[in-house]
């Protein structure tokens, strides 16, 4: 798509005169270019109902909104629509890190004006934004006598798809918080579900059904109620209510990504667009890139966080491993239990967690230095055991502590089950929140509040969702909230096809902090990881994070000097991508090219079937010669015997008018960097 001149805010808006509707009337809206269609009106019973079509075909019938309340009576029926306001918006943003350099944020706005016809008389909009590849709506409440102030019991949202199709999803409200495997079901099937859910529709439609810019409210989830109709169910709180508002207040965006496939759900920029612009200003000192760890020994066992004979988080240890990034041009180094806090039952239970005080085997002064003559810096990690106040309340001696040792990153954790983050008032009472709810919707605002005081960046673990909030706080370099490979080193480990259903469903959220480049392909008790060693080189092309671990051992990556070489050459910031094919859960073929520099980077992933991937070259430099650089499966690589190892390193020249194809053994994957000819 040709991109428009940007032209300043003032040209980049175009506002229509408002235009009045009837009550039980209908107001409508497409897409800038006619692709994608909305349509509100209201019932018999005064009910308001919205729909979405494609290319004139239903995707979203007629759907409900409205809302229940734990005080008063609910938002449902009786309602009229007193006017619409349409405007057209077009620009382009810039981020300072990301999968693309540029973005274009081109939509049609459709805001539409309700009031009750009972004696409340409440009146609010359903602001949509239609984009020709999808559509963005929230609910925006004014100040009014009747709504002072707000306890919301349950969002009436509905998306009632027009036809069946397979859904990917993940059970919502269980204890393991987001980390589970996805389901595929028929949409018909599903229950109670997290989202992102990915739905490839009968007539091969594919859909993603989210939400963007989730600040101050309760994370949705989605239940079906009968057919092929889910319906909002929002997280609970600690209260009655699930989310409490004063005043004028505004939903997160419900969003519905459309597409003619899966690489199209990928290359939407819809959940970005919806966030509000970058809100901490100059990000020059936050530089991605990747990192290797005192962690790996402790997932599988062999470590401990806590002190003692086993203590991971050692002067000796944290020396070697910044010996080992700084030989491998590994800018950073995770240190896990470097403070005091972690003896005993921590788990659910961090209020002794200190963070900045070290223990007494991790001179963090000395280690802070020798990293910095070394080119490395440390990475602390603060896990709060769930006791998210006790760490609001260290907030800026924690992160001054890190800004003071040269950290740029730190990782925070919430080790705790679904519902038992423990929130301290004021007063000293003591409440259980959900991970998801609204109190710990803003209690990672304010981690990003604090942490870019200090110029500090956070990779946040066992978070609240993505919603695209990166864009508003870059700091907020990545997450965790799926199942990473530290499942791989216990029983019960990831499925060949987790990769291929991720980037199709998790990775819509943001970047991921999946932690690849185990290429020992050993887990606990010397257990078989269910992959190739190409594959997990594949793994930092495919799963996209700004900083990205060298997951595995010093003493491991030794003994596999040739797939090393990709690991140590693979840049963590992009300023194009394309997925080149892809079905969801089978596959994906993704490419990137280097920011700042004229070299692309492919991953290929499959699952548990052999397949060949072939694609054409055209996102090369028309005219330019590469040299492709190839890591692929043996001709006997399978991840279900003892050629899981089995990998061919080759060269070969090539250029733009080329195309080429990829084996990938059961289990397996490739990468490829296209080294450009200078």
């Amino acid at each position: 798509m040709r991109l428009m001149p940007v032209l300043g805010a003032a040209a980049a808006l175009v506002a229509a005169a408002p235009a009045l509707a009837q009550a039980k009337g209908t107001a409508t809206a497409s897409s800038p270019g006619g692709i994608v269609s909305v349509e509100v009106s209201t019932d018999g019973d005064g009910r308001a109902l919205y729909a979405v079509s494609r290319n004139g075909k239903p995707v979203i019938a007629p759907s409900r909104l409205g809302f229940l309340f734990t005080d008063v009576a609910k938002i449902d029926r009786r309602l009229e629509i007193t006017g619409t306001e349409t405007r057209d918006f077009d620009d382009t943003w810039t981020q300072p890190w990301g999968e693309w350099t540029s973005i274009r944020n081109h939509y049609r706005e459709l805001k539409v004006h309700l009031r009750e016809t009972t004696a409340l008389a409440r009146v609010f909009s359903v602001t949509f934004r239609i984009y020709d590849d999808g559509v963005g709506f929230r609910y925006e409440f004014p100040q009014q006598p009747n709504m002072a102030k707000t306890n919301i019991a349950e969002e009436l949202t509905e998306f009632a798809f027009a036809q069946d199709g397979t859904a990917w999803w993940k059970p919502a409200f269980l204890w393991n918080r987001e980390e589970y495997l996805y389901n595929k079901t028929p949409l018909s099937a599903v229950s109670n579900a997290d989202t992102p859910v990915t739905i490839k529709l009968a007539d091969g439609t594919h859909v993603a059904l989210h939400e963007a810019a989730l600040v101050d409210f309760s994370g949705m989830a989605v239940s079906r109620t009968e057919g092929t109709t889910l319906r909002a169910a929002l997280h609970p709180g600690a209260g009655r209510p699930k989310v409490e508002k004063t005043g004028a207040w505004n939903t997160p965006w419900r969003t519905l990504i459309i597409a003619d496939n899966a690489p199209g759900i990928y290359h939407s920029h819809l959940m970005l667009n919806l966030n509000e612009p970058n809100k901490l200003g100059d990000m020059s000192w936050f530089k991605p890139g990747k990192f290797a760890g005192v962690w790996w020994n402790m997932i599988k066992g062999e470590w401990t966080w806590a002190r003692g004979p086993k203590h991971g988080a050692t002067n000796e240890n944290v020396k070697r491993y910044i010996d080992f990034a700084a030989a491998n041009g590994i800018p950073q180094v995770l240190v896990e239990g470097w403070n005091v806090g972690w003896d005993g039952d921590w788990f659910g239970n961090g209020n002794d967690m200190d963070f900045a005080q070290p223990t007494e085997d991790f001179d963090a002064k000395m280690l802070a230095a020798y990293a910095k003559k070394k080119g490395v810096r440390l990475i602390g990690h603060h896990e709060t055991g769930g006791a998210a106040s006790h760490y609001e309340q260290q907030f800026d001696k924690a992160f001054k502590f890190a800004a003071d040792h040269g950290y740029m990153v730190v990782k925070t954790g919430y080790v705790t089950d679904a519902g038992q983050i423990e929130r301290v008032d004021p007063d000293g009472t003591k409440y259980r929140e959900w991970h998801q709810g609204q109190w710990m919707s803003n209690h990672f605002i304010r981690v990003a509040e604090a942490a870019a005081k200090y110029k500090i960046a956070f990779d946040s673990h066992e978070p609240i969702k993505g919603t695209g909030l990166q864009r508003t706080y870059p700091n907020w370099v990545a997450r965790e909230g799926m199942r990473g490979m530290e499942y791989n080193a216990w029983p019960g480990k990831n499925p060949p096809e987790h990769e291929a259903n991720l980037v199709f469903t998790r990775m819509l959220e943001g970047p991921m902090d999946f932690t690849p480049g185990v290429l020992s392909l050993k887990g606990s008790d010397d257990s078989n990881i269910l992959s190739t060693i190409a594959k997990q080189l594949a793994l930092y092309v495919v799963i996209y994070s700004p900083v990205q671990m060298v997951a595995d051992t010093p003493e491991n990556y030794a003994k596999y000097p040739g797939p090393m070489k990709f690991i140590r050459d693979v840049p963590t910031d992009w300023s194009e991508t394309r997925v080149l094919n892809g079905e969801i859960g089978d596959f994906a073929t993704i490419a990137r090219k280097q920011r700042g520099g004229e070299d692309w980077y492919l991953g290929a992933v499959g699952d548990e079937e052999a397949r060949s991937v072939s694609f054409k070259l055209d996102f090369l430099s028309p005219g330019a010669k590469y040299v492709a650089e190839i890591y692929r499966d043996g001709d006997d690589a399978d991840y279900r015997t003892d050629k899981r190892h089995s990998i061919v390193i080759e060269q070969r020249r090539v250029s733009s008018a080329d195309e080429m194809s990829l084996r990938l053994a059961p289990g397996g994957g490739a990468a490829v960097r296209f080294r450009r000819i200078k």
